[in-house]
């Protein structure tokens, strides 16, 4: 049996989120979407926009909306059939971006229950004080020396050769990625996700950081979604809620036209983007990819893909500072991520 993931029809726009890849591989709760389906069908999910053929022509294929969110329960009955199995009441669907951070607290406490089951922690060393003992969770190779845990109020996985550093406080639920880093005296609460290898500091709440990207100084992050590959500047802030209370509105950049969000709605930022120290964001504030922001003014509270401050980001020097920025964490830009931003480019 072999799930595939449709991203090509009727899926709605997550933008900045699935600009550079598929929406399979957006980060929410401790996972990819497509990591969630993976987990339990090893080898046999496959996208299909990334398909060769770019077609359903398998008999054998049972086909489900890229945007759907599987819940940890329908998953372990899906992998006892051999058909398909109708979508319950469980399951979340992403049609807006802001339900990322919205959705994430169910997330994490779907993913933890999937990745825990049969499992055994290891040890929480000595020097950290910790409530909730049962909800926490921490791979092999992970540090974590005189931290605050706080698991009362949902799951702390910690992953293998993560560090939390001493002083940091953390109250669930949380995820802390594969060889991430939070810096001493962070103050982390859920629901957060800091995906692998990114670097963290300040204040967190109800946010996602999905790999590779830093918010290692103070400042606050909150309601917000944040990319692959960004960085946040020293004293960087955003806010979360409007001073009247009133709702949030985010543009939709297909429609060209306002959204409400909701009451709390933050930074929503594409791939590549990167803000100057002190940096202030107003509600509800959405960057696309590969986006240079700084100046001596609050930013718009929209910034299309490719902005450099109030011009364009010239395309062979964002792709030089893209690849800089890699060589940091020794990764490379690989041609297929050129050839998607070169794309990303022309339309803009």
């Amino acid at each position: 049996m072999k799930i595939l993931l449709d991203d090509v029809h009727n899926v709605p726009s997550l933008f900045p989120f699935g600009e550079l890849r598929s929406i399979a591989h957006v980060r929410i709760g401790m996972l990819t979407i497509f990591e969630k389906w993976h987990f339990y069908f090893p080898g046999n999910v496959e996208i299909l926009s990334e398909r060769s053929s770019g077609e359903i022509n398998e008999p054998e294929d049972i086909i489900y909306p890229v945007n759907v969110l599987p819940s940890f329960s329908f998953l372990k009955e899906l992998a006892s059939r051999e058909n398909r199995l109708t979508l319950n009441s469980e399951c979340k669907e992403l049609q807006h971006p802001w339900e990322l951070f919205e959705f994430n607290d169910w997330a994490i406490r779907e993913d933890f229950k999937m990745l825990t089951e049969g499992k055994v922690s290891a040890k929480l060393s000595e020097t950290n004080q910790a409530i909730g003992f049962e909800n926490i969770f921490i791979e092999r190779g992970a540090t974590i020396e005189y931290a605050i845990l706080n698991a009362s109020t949902g799951p702390i996985y910690i992953s293998e050769n993560a560090e939390i550093m001493e002083g940091s406080l953390l109250r669930g639920p949380i995820y802390i990625g594969e060889n991430s880093v939070v810096k001493m005296g962070s103050k982390i609460y859920g629901a957060s996700t800091i995906g692998p290898n990114c670097l963290v500091g300040g204040e967190i709440k109800n946010s996602i950081l999905m790999a590779f990207s830093n918010k290692a100084h103070d400042g606050y992050l909150g309601d917000s979604v944040i990319g692959e590959w960004c960085n946040l500047g020293a004293g960087t802030s955003n806010s979360n809620l409007k001073n009247n209370v009133s709702p949030v509105k985010i543009w939709n950049k297909n429609q060209h036209n306002f959204e409400e969000a909701g009451i709390k709605c933050g930074l929503l930022m594409g791939d590549y983007s990167r803000a100057a120290i002190n940096t202030s964001f107003n509600t509800g504030t959405v960057v696309g990819v590969s986006c240079n922001i700084f100046g001596e003014t609050v930013p718009p509270k929209f910034i299309d893909n490719f902005t450099w401050g109030k011009e364009t980001y010239e395309l062979n020097k964002a792709l030089k500072d893209i690849s800089n920025w890699k060589n940091l964490k020794h990764q490379k830009l690989e041609e297929k991520e050129i050839e998607q931003l070169k794309k990303i480019y022309r339309k803009k």
